[in-house]
């Protein structure tokens, strides 16, 4: 199934029994955070809530916050198949196939690759109204305030596009945004960031502002997109035309020259003064604690286009898991076949909800020489945000990594800390509140692989417990006759 917008999405949600109408008065205020909390703690569907006080616009939680409503949302049986289409695409980029019949399919192949590509579309249903002047209030949509000790009301799911001001690209990024009042917002886009790279090459430039457009809502694959931490040559866009393998439709905006989504519910268009910074939080963050207070650029809305009756669509973060926890997860399968194209003994990563993505990645690979697992570990803190990963831990390829607690015996039983902990400085995340200096500090390599002689093991590794194949056929076969059951 592949949706051409968000209204596509809920209808498909609804017919499958996976989104509730709330018709019940509900706050913007703190009040729809706790209930959605609460779903999606206790795997329940999307809330389309249609009556917040003071709002006509109704707003949509929880959209991605289930395993099977993230599959939904791209489209496939299983995020593993959005992998294996990754890989099949790496092994046909890596060279030309032999034989006819072989080089015709992969020619095949790159021109179905070309039509996913982004399409320009002359009028587009996210302009159906335009507001300019003192028409211009974000207020006029149901923006959540999400816990009690946040700065203010914050929109959580936005698509920010900005443009590089030296090759012309444009980005697509997932920054959440303080409402200061109805024309103004900040703009958290983090240190290792694409938006603060473009800040920043704007600032190099002597420019003393830039463009920038927020897209809310569109098609599920397209705002998953703006999520991932693609490397800054990607096109956000064509990842997810890749994902819906149909091209994206972009439309100019009205008055930034930008392209936006043309499915999208609401854009706001506007600008950022270079320089002009302004304090931002707190924020009830997906580490579980709050970010604190710091400063950050300010984003001037002077126009917002929307739909005709548009939906507002939101998120929440806060202590895992939210719905931040699925959407991760499918970063995770996508970049493996890309990882694997590097570090070829990588068996399977796992990024568990717990570790919030980057404080923890658990990883199981095949071990054949001494050292390898230091080896890996290092390759991963040196593939781009991978840098930002404060724990990494590798097991052998027996290990079943998405199986926490065979992770928990096999690491503590298998490590000895003084040979098989390694500690670096190095890069870390903006929000790690464990590292005494902001976006610097330490980070953890484990390697709880078993030990070979070479790497100073003495013993002989001892092996499994596990019962004999024919006693196991045995009580197979008499169980019923146990009575136990």
């Amino acid at each position: 199934m592949r949706f051409k917008n968000l209204r596509e999405y809920i209808t498909y949600l609804e017919d499958h029994g996976d989104l509730r109408r709330i018709k019940t008065q509900v706050n913007w205020d703190l009040e729809i955070t706790e209930i959605s909390d609460r779903i999606v703690k206790s795997g329940g569907p999307a809330l389309l809530f249609e009556n917040v006080i003071g709002y006509d616009t109704p707003l949509l939680i929880n959209m991605f916050s289930s395993d099977r409503r993230m599959k939904w949302a791209l489209g496939v049986d299983s995020l593993d198949e959005l992998a294996e289409r990754i890989h099949n695409l790496i092994q046909m980029m890596q060279g030309p196939p032999d034989g006819l019949l072989n080089r015709l399919k992969a020619l095949g192949q790159i021109i179905k690759i070309g039509s996913f590509q982004p399409k320009t579309v002359n009028s587009a249903p996210c302009q159906e109204i335009t507001l300019t002047g003192d028409e211009v209030d974000l207020f006029k949509f149901p923006i959540m305030r999400c816990w009690p000790d946040d700065a203010g009301r914050y929109i959580t799911l936005p698509l920010v596009i900005t443009k590089d001001p030296v090759s012309g690209v444009q980005n697509y990024g997932m920054y959440r945004m303080q409402v200061y009042d109805s024309k103004t917002t900040g703009m958290h886009w983090q240190t290792h960031k694409v938006g603060a790279q473009h800040y920043r090459l704007n600032d190099e430039n002597e420019a003393k502002s830039f463009e920038v457009a927020v897209a809310l809502g569109g098609d599920p694959a397209t705002i998953w997109a703006g999520s991932a931490p693609l490397p800054p040559d990607i096109d956000e866009m064509a990842v997810a035309g890749f994902i819906r393998e149909e091209g994206v439709d972009l439309v100019k905006a009205k008055t930034v020259d930008l392209m936006v989504p043309a499915e999208s519910e609401i854009i706001l268009e506007g600008y950022v003064n270079v320089g002009e910074l302004r304090t931002e939080g707190p924020f009830g963050d997906h580490t579980g604690y709050y970010s604190m207070e710091d400063t950050y650029p300010v984003f001037h809305v002077t126009t917002i286009t929307h739909r005709k009756n548009p939906i507002y669509p939101t998120t929440f973060v806060g202590r895992p898991p939210t719905e931040d926890h699925w959407m991760g997860k499918v970063t995770e399968r996508m970049f493996m076949p890309m990882i694997k194209l590097i570090l070829t003994e990588v068996i399977d990563i796992n990024m568990p909800a717990e570790g919030i993505f980057h404080n923890l990645v658990i990883v199981s690979i095949k071990k054949d020489y001494p050292g390898q697992a230091r080896k890996v570990i290092f390759g991963l803190w040196g593939m781009g945000l991978m840098s930002l990963s404060k724990t990494i831990v590798i097991v052998d390829h027996t290990v079943d990594v998405q199986n926490l607690s065979e992770v928990a015996w096999r690491v503590t039983a298998n490590i000895n800390p003084r040979q098989d902990l390694i500690v670096v400085d190095g890069p870390v995340d903006d929000l790690d509140i464990g590292s005494p200096t902001a976006k610097f500090g330490s980070k953890l390599g484990i390697d709880a692989t078993q030990k070979l002689p070479e790497e100073g093991y003495t013993r002989g590794w001892p092996p499994d417990i596990t019962m004999s194949p024919d006693i196991k056929n045995l009580v197979d076969r008499k169980w019923s006759e146990y009575g136990i059951d």
